[in-house]
């Protein structure tokens, strides 16, 4: 977009930016990023973007808010539509093909929180809230998938929340490093649902 971009309503202008640095931090890193480059993309200027946003963090921040929600209602969707929530659970583990999906996008700004989390005590705030409601979600729909019969009543749904969030960010760094093929994250996903099946 050129920085002659024709005007938009605030709200507009303000999800048009969170769009473009969701793009550009998953394309690269929250520390490489600048706001610069993030307005430039969005064809504004950083004080435009500033009056939306009052740092790197908050448009950051902004962003792993929007990838949830984004996230969660893809989820919603699925759950709606699958036969029971282990079926649902495993919908979910394989819809991550596009690096343009929010599940995807949700991992990459957690592995990027990570790193700066331990200088930026607010950042840190943020993000464990964000991993404990996210936590929340995957136990709820596991304790679902309980009392449909779908999953063994003796898993611990707490526990297995967490397997499958800290399973997430492995993915995520398996693929940045080169370090898990599809074939093996399928492996993993496969032996964890025949877990959780009992």
């Amino acid at each position: 977009m050129s920085a002659t971009a024709p005007r938009m309503a605030a709200a507009e202008r303000r999800k048009h930016l969170v769009e473009t640095a969701t793009r550009l931090f998953t394309e690269g890193s929250y520390h490489g990023t600048t706001t610069a480059e993030i307005g430039r993309a969005a064809g504004v200027s950083e004080p435009i973007l500033y009056r939306h946003f009052a740092s790197k963090r908050d448009l950051y921040l902004a962003a792993l808010e929007d990838v949830w929600a984004k996230t969660r209602e893809g989820w919603e969707r699925t759950l709606a539509e699958a036969s029971d929530a282990c079926a649902a659970i495993e919908a979910i583990g394989k819809g991550h093909v596009s690096v343009r999906s929010p599940k995807l996008q949700l991992a990459e700004l957690w592995v990027q929180a990570l790193g700066e989390a331990s200088e930026d005590p607010e950042l840190r705030r943020h993000l464990r809230r964000h991993m404990r409601e996210v936590h929340d979600f995957v136990a709820d729909l596991i304790r679902r998938g309980q009392e449909q019969g779908a999953i063994a009543k003796e898993r611990d749904a707490d526990s297995e929340a967490w397997i499958m969030l800290a399973g997430g960010i492995l993915g995520m760094v398996g693929r940045r490093v080169g370090l898990l093929d599809d074939t093996e994250l399928q492996a993993i996903r496969t032996a964890r649902l025949a877990w959780l099946r009992g």
